[in-house]
């Protein structure tokens, strides 16, 4: 199959630009270099910089800004009303919930979850996504809990439960996640 290719954008035939998911919603903006695969759907209503790159089958839902340079892996969902920095890397099946924020150069490895609701089911309450400062590592299949907030320059190890806040410069491992210090072989930030 052809690629359609205008504003130094590629847009594979199969993939969805502006899903109008209400009879106001407008077309979503995107910059200049994007790369847009199969079967990636974007909404109406969202708001992308330069240089944006998606795999196979992504979802970025309405009212979500994201800034230059980011990836969204293959099957990776942003369920909308999320703001995502600059120069970050979400791999393959990541789920980003309504009411996420996250930071400038922060990655995101296969598999990691966040999440939105502290009481799914039982009652009502207000969706609150986590906040992932700038210059944060995510490892695969880590599952970040409502509200909570990574601190910048954080790193979350793979598998890890995050319940509680991460500070600044330190490591969460485990399940639930423990707080250490970063190896200093961590320190300094991320070199995406």
């Amino acid at each position: 199959m052809t690629e359609s290719q205008s504003h130094d954008r590629t847009v594979h035939p199969d993939a969805t630009v502006g899903y109008a998911y209400s009879d106001d919603s407008t077309s979503p903006v995107i910059g200049d270099g994007a790369t847009i695969r199969s079967g990636t759907v974007i909404y109406d209503d969202v708001t992308i910089g330069d240089d944006f790159t998606t795999g196979h089958g992504a979802l970025v839902r309405e009212e979500t800004t994201i800034g230059d340079d980011v990836i969204v892996g293959t099957n990776t969902v942003i369920d909308g009303q999320t703001t995502i920095g600059s120069h970050v890397s979400m791999q393959t099946n990541v789920y980003v919930p309504t009411n996420t924020t996250i930071g400038n150069r922060v990655f995101v490895g296969p598999a990691a979850t966040f999440t939105n609701d502290p009481y799914p089911i039982r009652q009502s309450a207000d969706l609150e996504g986590p906040t992932l400062e700038d210059d944060v590592s995510v490892g695969a299949n880590a599952t970040l809990l409502p509200g909570v907030t990574v601190g910048a320059g954080s790193f979350v190890a793979a598998g890890a439960v995050v319940t509680d806040d991460v500070p600044p410069e330190t490591l969460a491992v485990g399940a639930p996640a423990e707080i250490r210090p970063l190896p200093e072989s961590l320190a300094g930030g991320n070199d995406l």
